[in-house]
């Protein structure tokens, strides 16, 4: 909370270079986007925390050797401040930001040693197995896939935080479900650092979380659920699929929908679940452009959104470990969320969800 304080006095003139034509933007006046920079100087301490205290004796029920410190630390930092740079230059060409992404996916193979070790489906484990290189291929693909999804998600104060803060409790849970109490506090530093963020963006939005910040949740949220899979079998793979199903299904939906008018999947536009929501919901309630209701428009999509994570988020912690049912949920947010997109576009929302 006090690093992102400082982060928005510190960098506030960067707002200004912040175009106004953008087609993602639904807000008036200069607003930082720096808050991942004001997180990951967040995170840093506590995870700087976590590998100390043991070591002086306090805090002795989780430890975290310097060597899983140094590739956090490296790994993280490095898809940050991609995002970062970004977010002040806008120069930054999502070819080389996905380029930076898949470096740090092999790195987090290769010094943390992560990979996809199963499917959950036993007929294709035991050939997957045989080919270890195809679980390290998905880990690196999962990186660079998640850390760009809440980036698309990141649409509006609040909305990609507390999806964030859902998730990162739901792994939380589940690693506390299996003993896992490294991944635990792993997850709950996550937590907390959303946390500090938010208290800045939600629902005022005093600063964005930017690229950078979209990164930081990609990236950690990926780790810890490779990490929950690979360390526990218990844990259905499927688990994570459902838990991250809503920014997953964002971008590959957005990419079909690109694809589909033949534009490129790195266009950005303004047809998002959250932004059509934002045009078609939220902003009936309003007779004007004032910047004060363009805030309260902002502010008041997130509530929408957060309640439809909640379909993938609440099955996924109650079946965590039954892969099935997993499965199940998981094709049924998909229609669900094709349904839901199909009616607002077509102007078929009840009265009940207008209300």
């Amino acid at each position: 909370m006090v690093a992102v304080l400082f982060v928005r006095r510190w960098f506030r003139r960067h707002a200004h270079n912040y175009s106004a034509d953008m087609p993602q933007r639904f807000h008036q006046g200069a607003v930082p986007r720096l808050g991942g920079v004001g997180m990951l100087l967040g995170w840093l301490a506590g995870l700087t925390v976590l590998a100390v205290l043991p070591r002086l004796g306090v805090f002795l029920g989780v430890s975290i050797g310097w060597g899983l410190y140094a590739a956090l630390v490296v790994v993280v930092s490095m898809v940050v401040l991609v995002g970062a740079a970004e977010d002040v230059t806008q120069r930054v060409s999502v070819r080389w930001r996905l380029a930076c992404t898949g470096l740090a996916g092999v790195l987090a193979v290769v010094w943390m040693d992560v990979s996809v070790p199963r499917l959950g489906w036993p007929v294709l484990d035991a050939w997957w197995a045989s080919l270890p290189w195809l679980g390290m291929l998905l880990a690196v693909f999962a990186i660079m896939g998640l850390t760009h999804a809440f980036n698309i998600i990141d649409g509006y104060n609040g909305l990609a935080g507390l999806v964030a803060v859902l998730i990162g409790l739901a792994l939380a849970h589940i690693s506390l479900q299996v003993g896992d109490r490294q991944l635990a506090v792993l997850s709950l530093g996550l937590v907390a650092t959303t946390a500090g963020f938010l208290v800045w963006n939600y629902p005022r939005g005093l600063i964005f979380a930017g690229d950078g910040g979209a990164y930081l949740w990609g990236v950690l949220i990926a780790l810890i659920s490779i990490l929950l899979v690979q360390r526990h079998p218990m844990v259905s793979p499927w688990f994570v699929v459902l838990l991250l199903i809503y920014p997953v299904w964002e971008t590959l939906f957005s990419m079909y929908r690109k694809l589909a008018r033949g534009d490129s999947p790195g266009l950005a536009d303004a047809l998002h679940l959250h932004q059509l929501i934002y045009r078609r919901l939220v902003r009936a309630m309003f007779d004007d452009d004032e910047v004060r209701d363009l805030l309260s428009r902002n502010n008041r999509t997130t509530p929408y959104l957060i309640a439809f994570a909640m379909m993938s988020v609440a099955p996924a912690v109650f079946f965590w470990n039954n892969t099935w049912v997993l499965m199940f949920f998981t094709a049924l947010f998909a229609v669900t969320y094709v349904s839901a997109y199909l009616m607002i576009v077509r102007f078929k929302i009840p009265d009940w969800l207008k209300h």
